[in-house]
């Protein structure tokens, strides 16, 4: 077993770099818009594989598989430099104590940990609604782990979609645009059924590249993976003013 916590020594490999990022083993293409896909952010970021991570094994992180091989990789981007990290899986929200114990430096597993936050954003008679990749999964402990209402709606990609076939298969041939079309489908029916909802979180960071099109397509803000690590990125390296 790991130690409890990583030692730090104060020592880097590199610099000016803040984010580094714990990459699910898969070899799915990652649109601009996706966690990762480095094209997405106006910073630099750094990566690390957990080879143990398999996209078929992230929706079941209940009995802690994974904790160990996530902790090596965050241990070894700690030391080369990063001074946050997050994760390409909105399931690892299960690891978020455990991971941020950890490290001691600050982490943020997954998008779910904006659900309390946007909830106080918009109107009480409104809800926050959760989209991820498998809704059958993404229940109490995911959501309890990181302090969301279990009684939050959650949506889920069809089990027999080409875009749940494309992330557990790697199977490029799936266009982007039928990407697309299943998504905002998806998103279309959520609203329909609970007619209620405000806002959505988006677990899953794949559905990331799709945030405009859902929001505009349902006239409610959407936040997801992009939204949460811009804003870690502005606490962790502030951008300063100076007074002219």
């Amino acid at each position: 077993m790991l130690d409890n916590t990583v030692t730090l020594t104060g020592q880097k490999t590199y610099f000016g770099v803040s984010v580094g990022i714990l990459m699910v083993n898969s070899t799915f293409t990652r649109y601009p818009g996706d966690i990762g896909n480095a094209l997405t952010w106006d910073f630099p970021v750094s990566y690390k594989i957990v080879h143990d991570a398999i996209p078929e094994r992230m929706t079941d992180l209940h009995n802690a598989s994974l904790l160990d091989p996530f902790k090596r990789a965050a241990e070894q981007l700690i030391k080369e430099g990063v001074d946050g990290i997050t994760t390409t899986c909105g399931f690892l929200s299960i690891y978020q104590k455990e991971l941020a114990a950890f490290c001691g430096i600050p982490v943020a597993t997954s998008s779910l940990l904006q659900v309390p936050m946007v909830q106080n954003l918009i109107s009480p008679d409104k809800r926050v609604g959760v989209m991820t990749y498998n809704g059958d999964v993404l229940n109490g402990p995911y959501l309890e782990a990181v302090n969301v209402d279990p009684t939050t709606p959650v949506k889920g990609m069809a089990q027999d979609s080409e875009f749940v076939r494309w992330v557990k298969q790697s199977d490029n041939s799936v266009s982007f645009e039928t990407l697309r079309r299943e998504v905002l489908q998806t998103a279309r029916d959520f609203h329909a059924e609970n007619p209620d909802i405000g806002a959505i979180v988006s677990e899953c960071t794949n559905l990331a590249p799709f945030t405009a099109d859902i929001s505009e397509m349902l006239g409610i803000p959407v936040y997801d993976c992009v939204t949460m690590v811009n804003w870690f990125q502005a606490g962790l390296r502030p951008k300063r003013f100076n007074p002219k």
